[in-house]
């Protein structure tokens, strides 16, 4: 009742009610809800006019710092998800004196890039028309008639391929897949596109580059395998500016999952496209260039949407869902995203102190039907749970070859998922900016009681006893807990 944004509640809700499965208080409980955050809006004090914020206009929407954030939160969305033999970044250097084909229904619609909900952009560049700004042989071929590809002139896209240097394929979905009330009933790339990038692949003078502009994952498992599919890119909808940064993103001009501006446009990049300066400034504890969801495979749509249970259950062969729970294969993982850099983590042993519960008493532990033994969140209390706040101190390397501002992600790892324990649980996550061959030290405040816990059968919040794994990347460190 409250959150349906589409049609559904307006369409059956009269009939509904009056088959008695919404009553007249769940109506007035919607009703308040959003009324008292209208009035709180000051939506209802007269004339909106008038208001506090009733004449902000395009010069302070689309002012200087405004477009700068536009630009940033672009490109902190950009994953990097396969890049084969370092396809990418392309050479300015190469490119100036090569041609470019741009291929599919994504590639020059600046509306695609905007996603649901937007107002009017104060910029409209389209990912083509950005690449221009790099080369000035460039070529677009839609290649289908739009994201749903039903209609396609593979063959011109073909031509385009062999004509050309270098390829870029802009392919993904748009609001006639996926939007309010709109559900996509399959995780592959819609129509013909699947053939059309093959094609294009099969006969590009090198391996082409994949952009995908998309909100929801697709199975992508055909061009992560193909050889002659040199890097993959999700961009989702990346607003305004997304095809300046997917541009800048492609020309390494922004390493993916780094946070850092750059001091100055590029002297090859149209400045009367983006009308700003792009200013020097970090942005800490974002997490930018991961993936934020799971990227499930085609078969996942066999698990029925009525079924929402978390855990796997292996005797009927239901798989789980999100990345805490799932045991099936994956396209690409929660948290997974590449850089133009390498980086290496490890625990530093003389930062990461965890406390021994030995000094708590009056501690009773109890065992579970599996074995597992276990003690009460509650019942140890707020200051013995703060008594067992200990930081995790990670040690991050940037091998280069270029700078970057990195994620660091931290997870925990239990030995087993027995008692219904997830597989892992992201428990906290930083970004730190590193010069090529830079390291810095990352901490982070592990709290036992809130990051350690489950929840058991009867919804208690509990610590197990024994071994608990804080992971970061590859490295692992191993927590014991005794009473």
């Amino acid at each position: 009742m409250d959150v349906n944004c589409g049609g559904y509640i307006q369409t059956h809700g009269v009939s509904a009610y009056r088959q008695g499965k919404i009553t007249g208080e769940d109506i007035d409980r919607a009703l308040r809800n959003l009324f008292a955050i209208r009035m709180r809006l000051g939506l209802f004090n007269g004339n909106p006019k008038y208001n506090r914020y009733g004449n902000i206009g395009a010069d302070q929407v689309c002012n200087k710092e405004h477009q700068d954030l536009a630009l940033q939160a672009a490109q902190d969305g950009i994953v990097l998800l396969k890049n084969h033999a370092g396809a990418l970044p392309l050479s300015k250097s190469k490119l100036s004196s090569s041609s470019i084909a741009v291929i599919g229904p994504n590639g020059n619609n600046a509306s695609l890039l905007l996603g649901n909900y937007f107002g009017p952009p104060c910029i409209s560049v389209t990912p083509f028309q950005a690449l221009q700004g790099y080369v000035k042989d460039a070529r677009f071929v839609q290649g289908c008639n739009a994201a749903v590809c039903n209609v396609s002139d593979i063959g011109e896209a073909v031509h385009a391929a062999t004509s050309a240097d270098y390829v870029v394929l802009f392919m993904g979905l748009d609001q006639d897949q996926e939007k309010e009330e709109v559900d996509r009933l399959d995780l592959g790339l819609p129509g013909m596109q699947e053939s059309l990038v093959n094609k294009v692949a099969d006969a590009a003078k090198k391996p082409v580059i994949l952009v995908l502009l998309c909100g929801g994952p697709v199975d992508v498992t055909f061009a992560k395998n193909n050889p002659k599919i040199g890097a993959i890119v999700w961009a989702g909808y990346p607003g305004q500016a997304g095809g300046i940064a997917i541009a800048q993103v492609l020309f390494g001009e922004h390493n993916p999952g780094e946070i850092l501006f750059h001091s100055a446009l590029s002297n090859s990049w149209p400045r009367a496209f983006l009308g700003c300066t792009v200013l020097t400034a970090g942005h800490d504890g974002s997490s930018g260039g991961r993936l934020p969801v799971t990227w499930y495979p085609k078969e996942f749509t066999a698990v029925p949407m009525t079924d929402m249970r978390m855990r796997a259950d292996p005797s009927t062969g239901y798989p789980g869902r999100t990345y805490r729970f799932y045991k099936g294969k994956t396209v690409y993982s929660f948290g997974y995203g590449l850089s133009y850099s390498k980086y290496s983590h490890r625990f530093a042993s003389r930062g990461t102190k965890p406390p021994s519960m030995s000094g708590i008493g009056g501690l009773k532990a109890t065992a579970s039907a599996a074995g597992t033994v276990s003690y009460d969140v509650e019942e140890m209390g707020a200051e013995a749970c703060d008594r067992l706040r200990f930081p995790a101190v990670v040690r991050v390397q940037n091998h280069g070859p270029m700078d970057g501002r990195h994620p660091v992600l931290l997870f925990l790892r239990w030995p087993n998922a027995t008692d219904g324990r997830p597989a892992s649980q992201l428990i906290g996550f930083q970004s730190v900016h590193l010069k090529a061959e830079e390291a810095a030290h990352v901490e982070f405040e592990v709290s036992p009681c809130k990051h350690l816990s489950r929840a058991a059968e009867d919804g208690r919040k509990v610590i197990d006893q024994g071994s608990h794994f804080l992971k970061v990347g590859d490295d692992e460190f191993e927590l014991s807990f005794m009473a």
